[in-house]
């Protein structure tokens, strides 16, 4: 399954990959809410990708893996984070790509 969004920033889109499963509008919702928060980091976020999988498929326990793949001009920034809850996992993996987005911000602006 995957969802495209449409966030406040018109250059920038997002879209949503739910990989092994589908997911519910409470899921994509949080997703989406928390997304907009990085356009607040960057302003030339021009694509975000979100994959949300099962992982351990063939065994009885699965973690659900949440990665991030963000695109910036001249960068492509990359978490990958996996927990219990696709909820869990994606807020860890969001927390990871805004540390990664403020240290090429600094980078750019030296």
């Amino acid at each position: 399954m995957e969802r495209i969004f449409s966030p406040k920033n018109k250059d920038m889109t997002l879209t949503i990959h739910a990989i092994h499963f589908d997911a519910d509008a409470v899921l994509l919702e949080h997703v989406n809410k928390k997304i907009s928060k990085l356009e607040n980091l960057h302003d030339k976020i021009m694509k975000v990708d979100v994959y949300l999988k099962l992982d351990n498929v063939i065994h009885q326990i699965k973690d659900k893996v949440a990665e991030i793949r963000l695109t910036v001009p001249r960068h492509e920034l990359f978490v990958k984070h996996s927990s219990k809850s696709f909820e869990e996992s994606f807020d860890q993996a969001l927390e990871s790509m805004m540390m990664q987005i403020k240290k090429v911000k600094e980078k750019q602006a030296v």
